[in-house]
C-alpha cells in the first residue's frame, strides 16, 4: 500500500510536467517555459502529497491511559494494518509474516531510521474477527512517557495512517456490524462504571441482551405489517366478497379471507406490544437512574446534623460543621459509592424561617434539592424532636411541607437520650398499617453508635426500589434516547389500533412508523450524522 501511495504521487507529479505551451511570442514561450519549469521543481518537492483523511483509512491510538505503567497498547485498524507491522515492527525470533490471533514477541523500530525505540508483544487480528472487523494491530509496549511519543510519532511518519478521532474503533466496529447502538452505549458504560450496580447493567447491554429484547419488539411490529400488507394486496377481493362475512369465516379459509383475519388479529398483536412497552416505560426510570446516580438529598431543620451525616457518608471532612445554626449555606455535592449504587448526595441548608438574606436563598435550594431527589432523607436531632412520656417524634412544621412518601428518616444524637423508647411519628397515626409509617433508623453520628445499621439499612432500601425486577432478560431502559423512541413507537400503535378496517393501508403506514422507532434504539434505522456523532464522540481516543 504505500508504495501504491508514492505511485499515485509520482503519477501526479509527471502528469503536471505534460502542460501544453500555448503558441505566442518567443518572449512568451520563454516565459511560459520558465513557468512550467517552476512548476515541475515546485511539484517535485511535493511528490509526497499529503493524503487526506478520507484516503488514510488505517487509524492508530494509544488504548491504555497514558502514564507510567507497566504495559501500554497501541492499536492500528484499517487496510494498511499489516502493511504497519512490517514497517515499525522487526523480528526476534517470529517470521516475517504475523501469525493471526496470537502474541508475537518484536522490536519496534523507526520506519524511516530503522533506530529501535522498544521491545514489544505484537498480536494481528485479521479481518473481519476484530473487534472493528477490520486488519487490526495492537503494540504491546512498555507505558513510558518516551517510549509512548516516539512509537506514536514513528506510526504517524507513515503516509497512510493518522490518528483515530475519539470513539472511532468503536465507530468503526458498529459500521461494520459487530455491535450496534446499545451494545455501542453498554460498552461506554462499562468503561464509566464505577459501581457493581452500574457494572452490572453495563455488561447486560455490552453483551447484546437489549438489542435482542428490541429486535423481538420490532419483528413482532414487521409480523403485524406482513399480514396488513397482504390484506392490502388482496383488497379488491375482499371488498367483492364483502368483508362481514368475511371477518365472520376468515378462520375457515385460505386467501384473501384468511389475511383479512389475520390483519384483525393483528389489531390484538398491537395491544399485547404496546402493553410490552409501557411495562418497560413505567419503570421509574430505574435504568437511567442507575447509569447516571441515585439523587439522594439530606435536609432537615439547622444543627440536626446533616453536615455530620455528608462528612460521615463521604468519609471526609467536607461539609463545614459548627453547633452555630445555619453554618451551611448553599448545596454540596459528592458521587458515593453506597451498597454497590451510584448515590449523587446532597448537604442542603438547614430549614427555618430567617432573616439572612444569604441563608433565605440557600434555604430556597434546599428545597428545590429534595424536590428534584429521586430519594431524601430527613434528618432530626432527636432530643429536639421527640417529646415525653408519650414518645411521640414531631416533625418540625418548616420540614413538613417538604416530605415525599418515600422520605427516609435519620434520628440524630441519641447518645444524648438516657433509655431510647419505642418511638412513634405523629405523621403516622392512621392504624396500625406499618406500610405506612416512615423508614427510621436511630444513630448518633458523635459516637457511631448505630451508623452500621444505617449503612446496611440505606443499601437494603437502595437494592429494593431500583435493582428488585433488573434481570438480564427484559429490555432496561439506560439512555433518554431509548425511552424517547419508545414512546414514539408507542404512540404509532396506538394510532394503528384506531384505524378501522377500512383504513387499513393508511393503518400499515402507522406500523411502518413505530417498526422505525424501534430499530433506531438499536441503529437499524439510524441516518442522522448529529445522533451518531454524539454517542461515539464521547469515548476516549484509543475506543
Amino acid at each position: 500500500m504505500a508504495s501504491q501511495y508514492h505511485s499515485e504521487s509520482c503519477k501526479r507529479s509527471t502528469g503536471t510536467t505534460e502542460t501544453e505551451i500555448p503558441p505566442g511570442t518567443a518572449n512568451h514561450t520563454a516565459s511560459t517555459a520558465g513557468y512550467a519549469s517552476r512548476t515541475h521543481t515546485t511539484l517535485s518537492a511535493k511528490s509526497e502529497l499529503a493524503l487526506s483523511d478520507a484516503q488514510r483509512r488505517t487509524i492508530y491510538a494509544l488504548s491504555t491511559p497514558p502514564g507510567k505503567a507497566g504495559i501500554a497498547v497501541i492499536r492500528v485498524s484499517g487496510p494498511d494494518a499489516l502493511d504497519v507491522w512490517r514497517r515499525v515492527t522487526r523480528k526476534t525470533k517470529s517470521g516475517d509474516t504475523p501469525t493471526p490471533w496470537m502474541l508475537q514477541r518484536r522490536h519496534v523500530v523507526d520506519p524511516e531510521t530503522e533506530e529501535k525505540l522498544d521491545d514489544s508483544l505484537t498480536v494481528f487480528f485479521k479481518g473481519p474477527k476484530s473487534f472493528t472487523t477490520e486488519d487490526t494491530l495492537e503494540l504491546h509496549i512498555h507505558s513510558g512517557r518516551a517510549v509512548l511519543s516516539a512509537v506514536l510519532r514513528a506510526l504517524g511518519k507513515l503516509p497512510y495512517c493518522r490518528p483515530a478521532a475519539p470513539g472511532e474503533f468503536t465507530r468503526r466496529a458498529f459500521e461494520g456490524g459487530r455491535l450496534d447502538l446499545t451494545q455501542v452505549e453498554g460498552l461506554r458504560d462499562l468503561i464509566d462504571a464505577e459501581t457493581e450496580a452500574q457494572r452490572r447493567v453495563a455488561v447486560s447491554g455490552a453483551e447484546g441482551n437489549a438489542r435482542a429484547r428490541y429486535e423481538a419488539l420490532r419483528s413482532q411490529i414487521l409480523e403485524c405489517l406482513v399480514f396488513v400488507e397482504g390484506f392490502i394486496d388482496f383488497g379488491e377481493d375482499v371488498d367483492e366478497l364483502g368483508q362481514e362475512a368475511m371477518v365472520k369465516e376468515g378462520r375457515s379459509f385460505i386467501g384473501p379471507v384468511a389475511f383479512l383475519s389475520e390483519a384483525i388479529l393483528a389489531h390484538d398483536r398491537a395491544l399485547n406490544i404496546i402493553n410490552c412497552i409501557r411495562s418497560h416505560l413505567n419503570d421509574n426510570r430505574r435504568g437511567e437512574i442507575l447509569r447516571s446516580g441515585i439523587k439522594l438529598a439530606i435536609f432537615g431543620p439547622p444543627n440536626a446534623g446533616k453536615s455530620s451525616l455528608f462528612n460521615f457518608l463521604a468519609q471526609r471532612d467536607a461539609a463545614i460543621t459548627s453547633p452555630i445554626p445555619g453554618t451551611t449555606r448553599d448545596v454540596l455535592t459528592l458521587t458515593l459509592d453506597i451498597g454497590g449504587f451510584p448515590v449523587v448526595l446532597s448537604d442542603t441548608a438547614g430549614l427555618r424561617e430567617t432573616v439572612d438574606t444569604i441563608e433565605q436563598v440557600g434555604v430556597g435550594r434546599a428545597g428545590n434539592a429534595v424536590k428534584e431527589a429521586d430519594l431524601s432523607l430527613c434528618v432530626l436531632s432527636l432530643p429536639d424532636v421527640l417529646s415525653s412520656p408519650d414518645a411521640l417524634v414531631r416533625i418540625p412544621d418548616e420540614v413538613k411541607g417538604h416530605l415525599k412518601p418515600n422520605t427516609l428518616f435519620l434520628l440524630n444524637k441519641s447518645d444524648t437520650i438516657t433509655s431510647l423508647p419505642v418511638l412513634t411519628f405523629t405523621e403516622s397515626e392512621d392504624g396500625d398499617d406499618s406500610n405506612k409509617r416512615p423508614q427510621f433508623w436511630t444513630v448518633s453520628l458523635r459516637t457511631s453508635e448505630g451508623t452500621q445499621s444505617f449503612l446496611d439499612g440505606l443499601a437494603e432500601v437502595l437494592r429494593t426500589r431500583y435493582a428488585d425486577g433488573i434481570d438480564c432478560t427484559s429490555p432496561l431502559i439506560t439512555h433518554a434516547r431509548h425511552r424517547d423512541f419508545l414512546e414514539q413507537a408507542a404512540m404509532h400503535l396506538e394510532e394503528f389500533i384506531a384505524f378501522s378496517p377500512s383504513q387499513v393501508d393508511i393503518a400499515a403506514e402507522s406500523l411502518r412508523y413505530a417498526a422505525r422507532a424501534i430499530g433506531s434504539v438499536s441503529g437499524l434505522d439510524v441516518g442522522v450524522e448529529e445522533v451518531l456523532g454524539g454517542i461515539f464522540s464521547s469515548f476516549c481516543v484509543g475506543k
